[in-house]
């Protein structure tokens, strides 16, 4: 089974995927962008490299995933494999950015993963009184600093690129307690296989 943990900046992604890193040993535990060689270097670039296009960057993303698929999902299909992030945050952002048609985003992103997309979609969702608390706890990114409206818009982008994949979403309140969060998503994975 394919799963993937998504949610914006602070949601607590990393902090359960490191829980179900040690709670599902036989798991192969990935991430986008970035878990491949090559990804790690597109990332460098997006990231560091001044991309200004943002036609480009969707499609250096596109690469890194397709990569991503080439070299640890297809191979691993016949295992619990469980991902930071997939294609719904390549579709989220692209949507979010809008200067890609909608239905170009779907079709390349087919393209790049051959149509193989996450079973189950766990998305950790935080209210705007939540993330506002948490960024106001932390120094801010690049990406934190745009502020609670736009990381609040990619959360609802996230929801719209999970039904436009047609990928099952379990939504959960980022706000519980860290292992009732890791139980309920351990608990969903072991209540499909």
């Amino acid at each position: 089974m394919y799963v993937a943990i998504e949610g914006i900046d602070t949601a607590g992604k990393s902090t359960q995927i490191a829980r179900l890193k040690e709670a599902c040993r036989d798991a192969v535990i990935t991430k986008e962008p970035g878990a491949t060689r090559i990804g790690e270097r597109i990332r460098d670039i997006v990231l560091n490299g001044g991309v200004q296009s943002a036609k480009a960057e969707f499609l250096l993303f596109l690469a890194d995933r397709a990569e991503h698929m080439q070299e640890v999902i297809k191979p691993n299909l016949d295992k619990l494999i469980i991902s930071d992030r997939s294609v719904v945050s390549g579709v989220a952002y692209a949507l979010v950015q809008k200067s890609i048609s909608k239905e170009e985003i779907l079709a390349l992103n087919a393209f790049a993963t051959d149509g193989i997309y996450p079973q189950k979609l766990f998305l950790l969702q935080l209210s705007e009184e939540a993330l506002a608390f948490r960024l106001s706890q932390k120094e801010l990114d690049g990406i934190e600093a745009r502020g609670t409206a736009y990381l609040l818009g990619i959360q609802e982008a996230l929801i719209e690129a999970a039904r436009l994949l047609e990928i099952e979403l379990i939504i959960i309140n980022a706000s519980k307690p860290i292992e009732a969060i890791t139980q309920e998503i351990i608990n969903t994975i072991k209540e499909t296989k």
